[in-house]
């Protein structure tokens, strides 16, 4: 502790008291609240009001400890053994208890019993934990993610299974991950179902990832008009399985943000003002980390300045701020975590955070802003500054592909009508249709193989054939989910040579 630390004042982690209460139930409740939540300092010797250094008497300082120690050990179930140590601040000598947060939760005060007596820190105050979050507290001392439990009455149908294991190889081979075929035996392995001889019973992962059994288990996204929550312009709420509705929200936030035209040369390159990685990643925490025993639901949000995206719950299981932005995880909902990890969604644990920052950089984005809350979690994905109308002809954002076309027409007249010619000579085992497929991929990355038929005019059976053998290539890496995700040409691996030769009229 430091008398900058002081100055600072108290907070979720740090409480000061002048002198040690008589009434030792008066500071044990916030060492139970440390040891539930993040941790924290118990400072005796500082005054609460004007964090002025008061100090204790040297003289009496070892009986304190003492005193401090005994109660601790009478009072808390389970035990805590908390740091109690002497410091020098300022010239005064302070008494610091400092508490981690313990594992063997719910903590509570032995005299009031577990309902009355567990406290939790919200903001700077200890506070009595709701029933909900007891039951939260419990599972965390136990070990126990809630989405790993039985869901009680549900009944388990042979559809739900085949649909869910049929989603899972699907976006596995979207992600370009080896083959699996997944059955209801790997459900079971992953804890999604438990076979009891007759019948299976369904864990709630199973029923989130199936279903929309649960009420408060939906997306609910909006526009706003400006920078604050005060005037709708489009609202939407998506339900069922958790899997389709971060499909949907992606869907939504695309489409209410601008989509650009990258001008390269004389070639057009769509995009969208801010990354999909970065929303997908988004997202998908959201989902992985809400609190499920919290009946609020996740929230998505367009401001004009701004995407927002909230989740249920705080920081879980003891984890810290500084821990999170480093990189370290604690899985609150280890069956959703694993089946997304397995449908290629997540790719590696606690790097989420990490991805969203350098996507963000990567399009030139201002750093985004991590906010934790009590009882919530949010990220906020800053977009570009430029204004509406601002004339950029290296990059011109849009939103439509209409406006894309005119944009593009306006960078031409700029620097004279042109005529082009692209001489490309691709490796001799590719076929004229999957020529044709990587030439509409070049120009749209974005572009489904539905789109693709169209054009071509031929099959969807086809074109995914086609686009299967390229996959299997090494050609085409697909990125992101089925829908929202985008296509990665290794033109090493298909061009040998590609001219651009045009010409000029002044």
């Amino acid at each position: 502790m430091t008398i900058e630390e002081i100055v600072r004042g108290e907070s979720k982690n740090v409480e000061f008291k002048a002198k040690l209460p008589q009434d030792s139930a008066k500071y044990i409740k916030t060492i139970i609240a440390f040891a539930n939540t993040q941790g924290g300092c118990l400072v005796v010797g500082v005054d609460d009001m004007s964090q002025k250094v008061i100090g204790v008497d040297d003289d009496s300082a070892f009986q304190i400890m003492d005193s401090i120690a005994n109660a601790v050990a009478d009072s808390c179930v389970p035990q805590i053994v908390p740091n109690i140590e002497l410091q020098t601040i300022d010239k005064h000598t302070v008494i610091v208890v400092t508490v981690a947060p313990e594992p063997n939760r719910p903590y509570y005060l032995k005299s009031k019993g577990k309902e009355l007596g567990t406290y939790i820190r919200l903001a700077g105050t200890s506070r009595p934990a709701s029933y909900e979050k007891i039951k939260e507290l419990e599972m965390e001392g136990a070990h126990i993610s809630w989405d790993e439990l039985t869901c009680i009455g549900y009944e388990v149908t042979d559809k739900e299974i085949k649909e869910l294991c049929r989603d899972i190889m699907q976006y596995r081979e979207e992600a370009g991950m080896p083959k699996r075929n997944v059955t209801d035996t790997q459900l079971i392995n992953w804890k999604l179902l438990r076979n009891t001889g007759t019948s299976f019973l369904a864990s709630n992962a199973f029923v989130l990832l199936v279903s929309d059994f649960f009420p408060y288990s939906k997306t609910q996204c909006a526009v706003f008009k400006g920078k604050e929550r005060t005037v709708f312009l489009d609202k939407r709420e998506f339900t069922g399985p958790v899997y389709k509705q971060i499909e949907e929200a992606i869907s939504f936030v695309l489409r209410n943000i601008r989509l650009g035209a990258v001008i390269e040369g004389l070639v057009r390159k769509e995009s969208y003002e801010l990354p999909v990685e970065a929303i997908r990643e988004m997202l998908v925490n959201a989902h992985c980390h809400r609190n499920m025993t919290d009946t609020s639901c996740v929230q998505v949000a367009v401001y004009d300045d701004r995407l927002e995206v909230t989740s249920p719950g705080g920081l879980y299981n003891g984890l810290t701020f500084e821990e999170i932005m480093s990189g370290h995880s604690k899985l609150r909902n280890r069956a959703i975590a694993n089946v997304f990890n397995q449908m290629g969604l997540v790719e590696a644990w606690g790097t989420g955070i990490r991805r969203i920052k350098e996507a963000a950089k990567s399009y030139g984005l201002p750093s985004p802003e991590i906010l934790v809350f009590d009882n919530m979690f949010r990220v906020n994905l800053y977009r570009s500054p430029m204004a509406e109308g601002q004339k950029d002809y290296d990059k011109v954002f849009y939103k439509n592909e209409q406006s894309i076309g005119e944009a593009s027409e306006k960078h031409r007249r700029s620097i004279g009508e042109t005529s082009e010619k692209h001489r490309k000579q691709y490796n001799t085992d590719l076929n004229d249709t999957q020529i044709r497929i990587l030439e509409l991929l070049s120009v749209d990355a974005y572009l489904s193989a539905a789109k693709m038929a169209k054009q071509l005019g031929m099959a969807s059976r086809n074109v995914e054939a086609n686009i299967k053998k390229l996959k299997e290539k090494g050609i085409l890496i697909r990125h992101g989910f089925p829908k929202t995700g985008y296509w990665e040409i290794k033109k090493d691996q298909v061009l040998v040579r590609e001219e651009t030769v045009w010409t000029r009229n002044m």
